[in-house]
């Protein structure tokens, strides 16, 4: 179970310091004092110069792709300063706390980053005995996909499904619908909260199968003196940018564990609804499943 945050902007570098500001940031970061399993970024920027072909280097690509991942907590790990201050015009931000026991390897961090799709998942895709899909050799899944995921996980699962419903030509949106209806099949009751970035688009989906908390989570956020936000758990809420820069516009999404106030603009994403978001444009629009 993990905290998920992303950005899209309207093709302007912003850093997540400029969009939520430094004392949002620090209590993001203060989360992963119990989402302390490592934490992942993955950051889509105009890269100030290219490489040119005249001094042996390849052909400039349009967007450079930053993804770092790590086994050490975000609370821990010097490098997040220098992500969060970095300017993007699309990111995502992922803290972790492994799920049904999952190893802590770094194959396992998220964002995972295949054919140019960055990911990140909160949730335990487990049946009601509490066994992991990764356990479930009948799931029908492609193992080539799971492969270029990088990953061992039911995240990467997911992803890879999500990699597959791409591959057909559906949409992005459309492939993150029908994964998640594909996984539904079997696993009703568990969390597809995800965020997916394209080098065009974000979207974020809030799917849960579950509204109630899990005693494990709860157990863990009262024992960090943090009760106060394992009420709304699972509950994913939005905002636009608004930044000193008129110029500069978009849309902020994150998990709860933070402050997130409706006076400050933050509004809730449904459960069973998708955002999905332009990172050149910085428009957005909210879908049904």
């Amino acid at each position: 179970m993990c905290r998920l945050l992303g950005y899209a902007t309207n093709g302007i570098n912003l850093s997540l310091k400029d969009i939520i500001g430094e004392v949002d940031v620090a209590q993001f970061r203060s989360i992963s004092k119990i989402h302390n399993d490592g934490w992942g970024v993955s950051l889509l920027s105009q890269p100030p110069e290219g490489a040119h072909r005249r001094d042996g280097g390849a052909p400039t690509p349009e967007t450079a792709s930053n993804v770092y991942r790590s086994t050490v907590a975000a609370h821990f790990d010097s490098a997040f300063e220098t992500f969060v201050e970095s300017g993007a015009r699309g990111g995502l931000f992922h803290l972790r706390l492994a799920s049904s026991n999952l190893p802590l390897i770094l194959e396992n961090q998220q964002p995972f980053f295949a054919n140019g799709l960055s990911f990140i998942h909160n949730g335990d895709i487990s049946d009601e005995q509490g066994r992991n899909i990764v356990d479930n050799r009948d799931f029908d899944i492609d193992e080539d996909l799971l492969l270029e995921t990088g990953g061992k996980s039911d995240s990467a699962i997911f992803f890879s499904v999500v990699l597959q419903h791409v591959g057909q030509g559906l949409t992005l949106a459309q492939s993150v619908a029908q994964a998640v209806a594909d996984l539904r099949k079997e696993y009703p009751k568990s969390s597809y909260n995800c965020m997916v970035q394209s080098q065009d688009e974000m979207v974020c989906l809030r799917a849960s199968g579950r509204t109630d908390v899990p005693a494990r989570i709860g157990d863990i956020y009262a024992r960090y003196g943090q009760a106060d936000y394992v009420a709304d758990y699972r509950v994913i809420r939005y905002k636009e940018i608004q930044h000193a820069d008129r110029s500069a516009s978009g849309v902020v999404i994150a998990s709860s564990g933070f402050e997130q106030s409706a006076e400050d603009g933050w509004k809730e994403l449904h459960n069973d609804q998708m955002l999905v978001a332009s990172n050149q444009s910085g428009e957005y629009s909210l879908r049904e499943l």
